[in-house]
C-alpha cells in the first residue's frame, strides 16, 4: 500500500476532508472524502467552536483516522504579490531582496505575517519571477489550532487558488496555454489565469451569496427562502425575449444573469490587466469549478459573454478513485473537490505550486515535541484510540440491532443469549458517555494550544519563556522570561531607531504581552528584573499576567 495524503479545503460554508493514496510517481486515488456544512460563516474568533465538530462529525460518519494534513485557506485570507527580481550576488543576496520586497508590498508587520515564495521562472529581461503570498497569523492560528485539537498535524497550509490551480495543472500535464479558472463559492470567486510561467490570482466579492441576496430582494423573501429557490430552480437566463412559463424559475433566473453580468465584468478587468501589465496572453478557455458551477447554462453564459470555450473542471481526470466510493455522488461533489486534489497534488510532490503558510509556532513546537518523543506519542495514540473507539461503538451498535432483531425471533429459546446483549447494550452506553466526553476534552485542548501560540508569538524571536506558573494568589499566572544580554540590548536598540521611543527589556517585554490576543493588558504587572549566569550573560524578567 502506498503513502496515505489526507487533505482539508476549508471554505466560507462548508470544509471538506479527503484521503488520498500516493500509487507511484504522480500516480494518485481518492480513498475516501466527507463534507460537512459549517454552523455559522467562520473566522479566527470562532475556528474552536465551529470548525472543529463540523471536522469531527466527518471523521465519526467516514472513519477517517486523524494524520498528517495538507489543508487550505480562503483566497480571502491571503496576500498574494507578483515581482520581477535579479538574481544576483547570490541566494542569500536574493532571499534579502525577497524579504524587502515583502516589507515594502505586504500592510502589515512581519512578525504578524508568515510568508512564503516561489520562483515562477525568468522573465524577458533575465530577472527571476517570484510569487510571494503572505497571511496573517491571528487568522491561520486559531484554524490550525482547532485541526490540531481535533487530532490532526498540518504539514501544509496553502490557498484555495493555488490548489485549484495545482488541480488543472496536474490534469492538462503541465499544458502552457493561457488559461482562466474560476472557482465560484459561497462568498468570493477566486479568478485564476495560468500560462505557463506566468501566473496571477484576484479574489473577487462577487459569488454565490450575492446571487441569494438578489433573489431575496426581487422576490422580498428571507435569505435562507431565497437560497431554497437558488437551488430548487436557479439557473442562468440567457437573455432575449422567450419567457419562462415558470415565472418564478424565470425571475431566478434573471437574477442569476444580473451577478454573473457583474461577474463577467470583473473577468474581462483581470484579463485586460493580466494582459498590459504581465505581458500575459490572450486565454484561450474557460475553466468553472466551485458550488455555483453546478447551475444550470452557467457555462452557456460565460462562453457567450467572452467569446471563449468553455469547460467544467474535473478534478479527477487523471486521479483514480476507490471502487468503494459512490460515482454518482461524487459526480454532484466534484466541483467542490478541486482544491482538495491540488492539495493532495502538492502533498505528493507533483505540484506546480508549492507555497507553504505553516505558522512558525507549528514548526517550532513540532521541534520541542520532538525532544519529548513518549508522552507526544502516548497523546496522539490516546486521541486516535478514543475516535477509533467511538466510531467502533457505533459501527457494533448496528451490529446489535441486527442480532436484536434476530433474537426476538426466538426469545423463548435463547433467553440467556437475551441477557448478555441487555449487558453489551449496557456498556456501549457507557461507553459512548465516554466518548463524548472524550470528545469534548478535545475540543477544549485547543485552548491551551491558543494560549501558548500566544505568548510565543507575542515573545518573538529575541526572548523565551523559562516558566509560566499560577502566581502565589493562584489568581493569574506568574511568567519567568530570558533573554540573552546582547540580544537585549539589541532589542532596545532597534525599538527605540524604530519608535522613537526608549524603553527597557522589560518594558518591551510587557508591550509585546500587552499585545497578545490572549492577554488583557491590564492584568500585566512587573514583579523583577535581574542578570543571571556565571558572566551576567542573560537577563531575566519576572511578570504576572491573567488569560482571558
Amino acid at each position: 500500500m502506498g503513502k496515505k495524503i489526507q487533505t482539508l479545503n476549508i471554505g466560507a460554508q462548508s470544509v471538506t476532508l479527503a484521503e488520498y493514496e500516493v500509487l507511484g510517481k504522480n500516480s494518485l486515488k481518492l480513498l475516501n472524502y466527507g463534507v460537512a456544512k459549517l454552523a455559522a460563516p467562520l473566522d479566527s474568533g470562532n475556528a474552536s467552536a465551529i470548525l472543529s465538530p463540523a471536522l469531527l462529525e466527518i471523521v465519526r460518519e467516514k472513519g477517517i483516522r486523524p494524520g498528517q494534513v495538507a489543508l487550505s485557506v480562503s483566497g480571502q485570507m491571503v496576500f498574494p504579490k507578483f515581482a520581477a527580481i535579479p538574481f544576483a550576488g547570490g541566494q542569500e543576496k536574493f532571499d534579502q531582496m525577497i524579504r524587502y520586497e515583502i516589507e515594502q508590498n505586504i500592510p502589515f508587520p512581519l512578525d504578524e505575517m508568515v510568508c512564503d515564495s516561489q520562483i515562477l521562472g525568468d522573465t524577458e529581461t533575465g530577472d527571476k519571477s517570484v510569487m510571494i503570498v503572505a497571511s496573517k497569523l491571528d487568522q491561520l492560528e486559531p484554524i490550525t489550532s482547532a485541526i490540531m485539537s481535533c487530532g490532526f498535524s498540518p504539514m501544509v497550509v496553502s490557498a484555495a487558488p493555488l490548489a485549484v490551480a495545482n488541480a488543472l495543472s496536474y490534469n492538462l500535464g503541465g499544458s502552457d496555454d493561457c488559461v482562466v479558472i474560476l472557482d465560484i463559492g459561497a462568498k468570493t470567486t477566486n479568478l485564476i489565469i495560468t500560462e505557463g510561467e506566468k501566473f496571477y490570482n484576484r479574489s473577487v466579492p462577487v459569488a454565490g451569496n450575492s446571487i441569494t441576496k438578489e433573489i431575496s430582494q426581487v422576490f422580498g423573501c428571507t435569505l435562507d427562502e431565497a437560497e431554497a429557490l437558488k437551488l430548487q430552480k436557479g439557473y442562468v437566463s440567457l437573455g432575449g425575449v422567450e419567457e419562462d412559463e415558470d415565472e418564478q424559475a424565470g425571475a431566478v433566473a434573471k437574477a442569476a444573469r444580473s451577478i454573473l453580468t457583474r461577474l463577467n465584468a470583473e473577468v474581462n478587468r483581470s484579463i485586460n490587466f493580466y494582459r498590459s501589465q504581465q505581458g500575459g496572453g490572450t486565454p484561450t478557455k474557460l475553466y468553472i469549478t466551485g458550488g455555483v458551477a453546478l447551475m444550470p447554462q452557467i457555462d452557456t453564459f460565460f462562453s457567450s459573454a467572452l467569446g471563449i470555450e468553455v469547460e467544467y473542471l474535473n478534478p479527477f481526470e487523471r486521479i483514480q478513485t476507490s471502487p468503494s466510493i459512490d460515482m454518482g455522488e461524487l459526480e454532484s461533489n466534484a466541483a467542490l473537490l478541486a482544491a482538495s486534489a491540488g492539495l493532495a497534488v502538492q502533498a505528493s510532490a507533483s505540484g506546480r505550486y508549492n507555497i507553504n503558510l505553516l505558522p512558525p509556532a507549528i514548526i517550532a513546537d513540532r521541534k520541542e515535541k520532538a525532544r519529548i518523543p513518549v508522552v507526544i506519542a502516548a497523546s496522539l495514540i490516546l486521541i486516535a484510540a478514543g475516535i477509533c473507539f467511538f466510531v467502533g461503538v457505533q459501527r457494533r451498535g448496528d451490529t446489535l440491532e441486527a442480532e436484536l432483531s434476530e433474537v426476538e425471533t426466538r426469545a423463548s429459546a435463547l433467553t440467556l443469549v437475551e441477557g448478555h446483549i441487555k449487558k453489551a447494550q449496557a456498556a456501549e452506553a457507557e461507553m459512548t458517555a465516554k466518548a463524548a466526553e472524550l470528545k469534548a476534552l478535545m475540543i477544549k485542548r485547543g485552548e491551551g494550544v491558543d494560549r501558548t501560540v500566544a505568548v510565543r508569538t507575542a515573545l518573538g524571536s529575541d526572548f523565551w519563556v523559562h516558566s509560566m506558573v499560577p502566581n502565589e494568589s493562584k489568581t493569574g499566572i506568574r511568567a519567568t522570561i530570558r533573554a540573552w544580554k546582547d540580544r537585549a540590548e539589541a532589542a532596545v536598540k532597534l525599538n527605540t531607531e524604530k519608535n522613537g521611543t526608549t524603553l527597557t527589556a522589560a518594558e518591551i517585554v510587557r508591550d509585546r504581552f500587552a499585545r497578545a490576543n490572549q492577554i488583557p493588558p491590564e492584568s500585566i504587572s512587573q514583579k523583577e528584573e535581574t542578570v543571571i549566569g556565571p558572566k551576567g550573560e542573560v537577563k531575566q524578567f519576572v511578570l504576572e499576567h491573567m488569560f482571558k
